[in-house]
């Protein structure tokens, strides 16, 4: 029986009930929701798992201390007792981010520095050899999160934030976090059986999330590598038996079809290389097409775009017929569909010119959006 331990997943606000039930799914006990987290119990296995598995997740942290850190002397001197050794050796390369803030511990960047110094300090007067910084990779990356006078040391088990799955070469202009295109997915209740459609599908981040999720692939296997790999306690034999079963239970082909479509061939041709580095450019359509232009390609399914809403890219007053346009091909022409409209602009939203069935508050990254619900008669 392995060891079970506490772990704590970082997450887009909003988002912490539906990254908990997914956290849940993978076999996460005690759950907590917190505020953009969830804390919960596993062991190795499902801290691997997790990482491997997660489509909603930024980081998971495994907590390794929690110390008193009232000033910066006190925070240098309690780090400085914690048995490093046990987690890295002078060969590793470190890297230290940090959260939060107290009245004497107010900048985010000089706490990280100090809890740094304490540690490579500690490791020249024990063994005359220190880690190296690598801020851009390293081996060890480790969090520290300060609130009051307490301050909690973790590992952080992911390395890069799990967003960035490895398949996106291309970008476009505004896109959106992989994270928050599969949040979406789940929060319009999308199934693999359901048609799906984005008209405004950019360099292709929601109908590529939707089409690992139909064929059950892991979005972890496109990384090159996760933090807990450079752990002293890795377990290489068991990372590999679970890249192995994620790669036998994948699907070969996805129940119902997947769109996308956008007026821009350049963009177009990134969404297809996006899609060919996940092999998946035969499952998926992406088609050059014009808003004005697009018919309903099935009777039935679910839209999910994300057009422009002035905060970025466009400005307002032009996008204002971007959004009616919207309404009138979804009232005009899909029937029998359900259609969502992420925005982070009220006035942009009532130029759709439909009546909400729904409207759900999210953030995209510190933006307050909402996702406009239509059920389309």
């Amino acid at each position: 029986m392995s060891k079970e331990n506490t772990y704590f997943a970082t997450v887009t606000r909003g988002l912490e009930t539906i990254a908990a039930e997914e956290l849940k799914k993978l076999g996460a006990k005690n759950i907590e929701i917190k505020f953009t987290g969830i804390q919960f119990q596993g062991d190795k296995k499902l801290l691997y798992k997790a990482n491997l598995w997660t489509r909603i997740i930024f980081r998971i942290l495994q907590p390794i201390a929690e110390i008193k850190s009232f000033n910066q002397k006190e925070l240098y001197y309690n780090v400085q007792k914690i048995n490093w050794e046990e987690y890295l050796t002078p060969n590793n390369t470190i890297a230290v981010n940090c959260t939060g803030k107290n009245p004497n511990l107010n900048h985010t960047h000089f706490t990280a520095l100090e809890i740094k110094n304490a540690i490579i300090d500690k490791q020249r007067k024990e063994t005359g050899e220190r880690s190296n910084i690598d801020t851009n990779n390293p081996d060890i990356l480790i969090n520290a999160h300060i609130e009051k006078n307490r301050c909690i040391l973790s590992l952080d088990s992911s390395g890069n934030s799990l967003h960035k799955r490895g398949y996106r070469p291309a970008m476009g202009l505004a896109p959106l976090k992989e994270t928050l295109a599969a949040a979406l997915l789940e929060i319009a209740e999308w199934q693999p059986n359901i048609p799906f459609l984005d008209p405004l599908c950019g360099s292709g981040i929601l109908p590529i999330e939707a089409t690992l999720k139909s064929l059950n692939i892991a979005p972890g296997l496109y990384r090159e590598k996760f933090g807990f790999q450079s752990w002293k306690d890795f377990n290489f034999s068991l990372w590999n038996q679970l890249i192995k079963e994620a790669k036998e239970n994948q699907k070969t082909e996805i129940q119902a079809p997947i769109f996308g479509s956008d007026s821009d061939s350049e963009i177009i041709k990134q969404a297809k290389t996006n899609a060919r580095f996940c092999g998946i450019e035969n499952q998926i359509q992406l088609t050059i097409k014009q808003l004005e232009t697009i018919e309903a390609p099935t009777e039935s399914g679910i839209i999910i775009c994300n057009p422009p809403y002035g905060k970025r890219i466009g400005k307002t007053e032009e996008l204002g017929a971007l959004y009616k346009m919207l309404g009138d091909v979804f009232k005009q022409r899909f029937k029998g569909w359900t259609a969502y409209i992420l925005t982070g602009n009220k006035q942009l939203g009532k130029q759709v010119g439909l009546r909400t069935s729904r409207k759900i508050p999210i953030y995209n990254g510190t933006l307050p959006c909402t996702l406009l619900k239509y059920e389309l008669y």
